[in-house]
């Protein structure tokens, strides 16, 4: 099954959008393989962040992410990058359509919900930014041959 990462970022935890993000995922039938609590630092970010950090706004993204800690999550399911994308909604809030997360719960390009792996290659890096193998769990939620065909799981 294809892994993905979440970020549940400061604009999310202050405004007490967690559950409700959360819930979403979990209806969606996407498995939680990991998930912990932490305070991000400046140099995790400039990582997380390299495509960024040139940019005049870099600063800006900093301090938001640094604002209160952050929940970090690793889903799984078929398809989990391309579906959990889909739930986000564009990455400016106020382009999301409705029914997306971000076009749920946000009017903002920067302060905007989560952060979701963009691709499967992404996903395996930035996961590995975040958790330790230990830190991750490879179980079969009871529930998953209620989400899927057979077909689905073999392929």
């Amino acid at each position: 099954m294809e892994q993905t990462l979440i970020i549940f970022k400061p604009s999310s935890l202050e405004r007490g959008l967690v559950g409700r993000v959360l819930s979403r995922f979990e209806s969606k039938g996407l498995a939680i393989a990991g998930m912990k609590m932490m305070q991000l630092s400046p140099e995790i970010l400039r990582e997380h962040y390299a495509h960024l950090v040139d940019r005049p706004f870099y600063p800006s993204v900093v301090a938001s992410m640094t604002a209160c800690p952050v929940i970090v999550m690793c889903l799984r399911g078929v398809d989990a990058v391309k579906v959990v994308r889909a739930m986000t909604g564009a990455t400016d809030g106020r382009q999301a359509a409705p029914g997306t997360i971000r076009g749920d719960f946000s009017m903002s390009n920067q302060e905007n919900i989560i952060h979701a792996s963009s691709s499967p290659e992404d996903a395996e890096v930035e996961i590995k930014r975040f958790f330790k193998a230990d830190e991750l769990f490879d179980y079969t939620p009871v529930a998953m041959r209620f989400l899927y065909a057979d077909s689905e799981l073999q392929a």
